[in-house]
């Protein structure tokens, strides 16, 4: 069964002004099925993780490119062969045509961006698939929200509930344990595997690199190429800080974010979705849960993901600053039902402080069953309600 991506009118405007796109996004995000449906009729397809098809590609790139004519092509897991991209710059630059012929997919960043920087910068439009939003996997905002949290975003899951567990833990047997690894030559697995389930836990937290090195025994610069790896496949993001001095923001420690909630469950053995909503990782689950949200929003509008979050010193903070329409959106997330004046205390605080020109009225997510407003202009509103929020207003932003 497919599921329509609201990706879609991004890859329809990439597709009518670019001669090639590429979709990157993590293994099994669905980048293939994506564009195999929304690729236009007659386009062309081949992988490159089949090993002949990568021989040839290395050997005979024309013979290999040449095969496909005139006609729209797929190149899936361009990673794989790197040594394609000159070819594809000459034929893009001495056959120029209207729209794309090039489709291409990646699953890991680190060469990739560079290689594709180096060949097809200025001719390429580049998407990002991430897991599925509560927007495109319905049913799954249907169920409570521990159900929901636990549950995973990636399709195959998603589709077939029952395979849950099993394929989390596939998942993270050979993509994260195995090709991952694979990226930076990484021999140690056992404190590989340890470092993949101390950046679980630390979830929705300010990164600290130190702390983690020091845990598990292994030098700074290590835990931050390892970190790079796992941001590389698409499987963490770190948010910045906000401050009003931008250069601050490349100082100040992150935030630390994976991409999917089920593996966060996962990985840190959460032993059933109303539990791990309960303990002591329940909020942070709860405001990973809604950034991420915001991160797949941003993506499917092809837009690079505005969000931030504040910290002031020794003072209040707020978990999301959100860059919507040219203004600043303070949100809290909170697993409260019953909110109450403290609760908007912080936006209030983080309004004043940057400007009502620059900071609209916050928002609160949480479990009040309808939105309703607080004290100092700012809105509570139910956390199912917020993907379309989010989307309604990026949408406006890019017309």
């Amino acid at each position: 069964m497919y599921v329509k991506r609201l990706l879609r009118g991004a890859l329809e405007h990439a597709l009518a002004h670019f001669p090639a796109v590429l979709v990157t996004g993590p293994r099994q995000s669905g980048k293939t099925t994506f564009l195999r449906h929304e690729g236009g009729a007659g386009t062309g397809y081949v992988s490159l993780d089949d090993p002949l098809e990568r021989e040839l590609a290395r050997d005979d790139p024309n013979a290999f490119l040449d095969r496909f004519g005139e006609r729209r092509v797929i190149l899936d897991e361009i990673q794989n062969c790197p040594e394609l991209l000159p070819h594809l710059k000459m034929r893009v630059d001495t056959r120029p045509r209207r729209g794309a012929r090039y489709l291409l997919t990646g699953s890991q960043q680190l060469a990739l961006g560079r290689d594709v920087a180096e060949h097809l910068v200025g001719r390429i439009a580049i998407l990002e698939l991430l897991p599925f939003s509560l927007l495109e996997h319905a049913a799954r905002g249907r169920d409570p929200l521990a159900a929901t949290i636990w549950s995973s975003g990636f399709p195959a899951p998603a589709l077939a509930p029952a395979t849950r567990d099993l394929w989390l833990r596939s998942y993270l047997q050979t993509y994260v344990e195995r090709d991952i690894r694979r990226l930076r030559n990484i021999t140690d697995l056992r404190s590989f595997q340890a470092f993949v389930a101390l950046c679980a836990a630390r979830h929705a937290q300010e990164l600290n690199l130190a702390e983690l090195a020091r845990e598990l025994g292994i030098s700074q610069p290590t835990a931050r190429a390892w970190l790079s790896v796992l941001e590389a496949a698409h499987l963490v993001r770190l948010v910045p800080p906000y401050f009003r001095n931008l250069g601050k923001r490349v100082i100040k420690a992150p935030k630390l974010f994976f991409l999917d909630s089920g593996l966060v469950c996962e990985l840190t053995r959460q032993p059933a979705p109303e539990a791990a909503l309960a303990g002591a990782m329940g909020g942070a689950l709860f405001e990973g849960f809604i950034a991420t949200e915001a991160m797949k929003a941003y993506a499917a509008a092809g837009l690079r993901p505005d969000i931030f979050f504040w910290r002031s010193h020794g003072g209040p903070e707020v978990d999301l600053v959100l860059g919507v329409r040219g203004t600043l959106v303070p949100v809290e997330v909170k697993l409260t039902a019953s909110p109450t004046a403290r609760h908007g205390a912080a936006l209030t605080r983080f309004r004043e402080l940057v400007g009502e020109e620059a900071a609209a009225h916050g928002m609160l997510v949480c479990r009040v069953p309808k939105a309703r407003e607080l004290p100092g202009g700012h809105v509570a509103l139910p956390w199912r309600e917020f993907p379309s929020w989010l989307a309604a207003s990026l949408a406006t932003r890019t017309r």
